[in-house]
């Protein structure tokens, strides 16, 4: 068994958490797991993205290109990116939320969020895309859109573990005083996904 998850975003985002999060749960559940990540110049609002490994025959910690079986996109440029990593019928979960580039080189293209949702739903068959962000904010606060997303996949199904080993992880790995909020989050977006499959 082979499962590569690539989580692209910007930082502030959450990607490394997300990561942590998923990489524990792979091996809680009996996996070998590889991780690595690649960050931006900036932490704040610059390009962050992390690999996920999952499984015996690894070779390296960086996913190759055209081998992620699930591209998780925080932000929609971010997942436009990172879109050449998606393996033939992988899954793209991405969050509609957007975040415009701190800085734009001269002559560079307009941030247009609108146009980067059209080209993956043009491009990505079985996209999932919502405001994962809002969502988190009504379940307590945006800064749970990580972890509204982790939910969204674990609804799916797409993942080599179950829900329930992923929700122990977080429940454990997630300090006490968020706890409350980040499972309703992770719920809500479980329940979202379900309601749309």
């Amino acid at each position: 068994m082979k499962f590569d998850i690539l989580i692209a975003g910007v930082g502030g985002q959450g990607v490394v958490l997300a990561s942590r999060l998923l990489a524990l749960t792979a091996m809680k559940a009996g996996f070998h797991v590889s991780t690595a990540e690649t960050i931006g110049m900036s932490q704040r609002e610059g390009s962050v993205s992390s690999h996920i490994r999952i499984g015996d025959e690894i070779s390296g910690s960086l996913i190759p290109v055209g081998q992620a079986g699930l591209l998780l996109g925080l932000e929609p440029a971010e997942t436009v990116r990172n879109l050449a990593f998606l393996k033939k019928g992988g899954q793209v979960i991405v969050n509609t939320h957007e975040i415009p580039p701190a800085s734009k080189p001269p002559g560079s293209p307009d941030y247009d969020p609108e146009g980067l949702l059209s080209f993956l739903k043009a491009s990505c068959p079985g996209l999932l895309c919502l405001d994962f962000t809002k969502l988190a904010g009504e379940a307590g606060t945006p800064k749970a859109a990580n972890v509204s997303m982790l939910g969204a996949v674990a609804g799916t199904g797409v993942l080599p573990f179950s829900k329930e080993t992923l929700q122990a992880v977080l429940e454990a790995e997630i300090p006490e005083k968020y706890r409350a909020v980040n499972s309703t989050a992770f719920e809500r977006a479980m329940e979202e996904v379900s309601g749309i499959s």
